[in-house]
């Protein structure tokens, strides 16, 4: 990819993230004279004819194919707002954590097992997010012509249609389930054991594909062990429980309650609490789904198409637990490159802005790999550096920037290759 306007457009998200009109000013404060606004807005558009995306995503599989193992893709999605009151085909009103009511986008990143980012995509606002995660996968299993891909994800990705689609693709997954699957998978220890757990204690099981089924006989105590051939209708489920998880869980259950029960006694929040259900004679507490709350605390489970021969139960856990670096590369989007709000309108040029995100995110996670250090920290040594440029009776001298040991130790580094693998 030879074009300098677009790499201008990189550094300077990197540098400090603003809008296209400001990039200018970034740029001269490093020294570099900016392309004029309206070859910066033409940019735009050549970024997405000229499929940048596409290339910078090779570029980046080759990175993390060079430093590491790419066999295994940990996958999270986020929303992007725009400060629009319109709707559009893309922007839409959706589902806000947030609870914001601006258009969003859906956007899916895809990162190797130590958050260097692989793939990107968006979609509309009001998508469902479980209809993100097969798109992309194959998309980055086409492109880098992948038949066996590990794919990592929470309990959102769950549905039966994904990890069916995931396996008849030829790729395994490893996705969070739904603590209210609890019952079900495990069935034969609380008939065997009521709800006795200890800290650590797994549990590898059966869990439906859809609905419930008999592959798990609760008449014998001991828990089956998953066959693809034998149990054509179940999932490989891997259950774990955490004392520190269930003291998290019950203090979140206690803080719930107690909110339902502030909205039963007359207090009107924004939106009806969990544990409320409606009666004739009024809103109560819902006793029972409480209880069935209480009793689950402590336990996570995660379903799989990985037999146990292949993976243990501890390197399952393990491998899920990796999907913190998929959430800091979205921090660190959304924070240190700032990739929202958008104020973009037009697709091409929503899509071009997510391309310059991309990039600089697998440029600013390389400094920090590299480094060791944010990369926030990274531009407070650096940025303040300048050089002088003099020129007297004809002659040019260019005089480098005083140097300090901690700078020099962070440019030594950029110039060695990643050793985070």
């Amino acid at each position: 990819m030879d074009d300098e306007v677009f790499r201008d457009l990189v550094i300077a998200r990197v540098v400090e993230p603003t809008s296209l009109l400001d990039v200018d000013r970034v740029l001269a404060d490093l020294g570099r004279t900016a392309a004029s606004l309206s070859t910066r807005k033409r940019t735009l558009g050549r970024c997405q004819d000229g499929a940048y995306r596409d290339q910078v995503a090779k570029l980046c599989f080759e990175q993390a194919r060079a430093s590491g193992d790419v066999s295994l893709c940990l996958y999270d999605v986020t929303t992007l707002h725009f400060e629009a009151a319109e709707e559009d085909a893309l922007r839409k009103v959706g589902y806000s954590k947030e609870r914001r009511v601006d258009p969003q986008i859906i956007v899916g990143l895809l990162v190797d097992r130590h958050g260097f980012p692989l793939e990107i995509g968006c979609w509309e606002g009001n998508k469902a997010e479980t209809h993100t995660i097969v798109p992309i996968i194959e998309a980055f299993a086409a492109r880098h012509e992948i038949e066996d891909l590990v794919v990592v994800a929470d309990a959102g990705m769950l549905s039966a249609a994904n990890l069916k689609a995931l396996d008849q693709a030829g790729h395994t997954f490893i996705l969070g389930s739904k603590t209210t699957k609890a019952p079900i998978d495990l069935a034969s220890h609380f008939r065997w054991h009521g709800d006795v757990f200890t800290d650590g204690q797994v549990i590898d099981t059966l869990t439906p594909k859809v609905g419930k089924n008999t592959d798990n006989d609760t008449a014998k105590r001991r828990e089956p062990v998953w066959d693809p051939e034998q149990h054509r209708n179940s999932w490989r489920a891997v259950w774990s429980y955490a004392a520190k998880r269930f003291a998290r869980d019950n203090k979140t259950l206690t803080a719930q309650e107690n909110r339902a029960r502030a909205a039963i006694e007359g207090d009107n929040p924004a939106r009806t609490p969990r544990f409320v259900k409606t009666q004739t004679d009024g809103l109560v507490l819902d006793e029972a789904a409480l209880a069935r709350a209480r009793r689950l605390a402590g336990l996570k489970g995660l379903v799989t198409n990985i037999p146990a021969t292949v993976l243990p139960a501890a390197e399952v856990i393990s491998s899920y637990a990796d999907l913190w670096h998929v959430e800091h590369s979205f921090r660190m989007s959304k924070s240190d490159l700032r990739a929202r709000p958008l104020f973009a309108r037009r697709r091409d040029s929503i899509e071009a802005h997510l391309t310059i995100v991309f990039t600089a995110l697998a440029i600013g996670r390389t400094v920090q790999d590299r480094t060791g250090l944010s990369l926030r920290r990274v531009l407070r040594l650096l940025r303040p550096l300048r050089s002088a440029t003099i020129q007297a009776n004809g002659a040019i001298q260019t005089l480098p920037p005083a140097l300090g040991d901690d700078e020099q130790t962070v440019l030594d580094d950029l110039k060695q290759a990643s050793s985070r693998h």
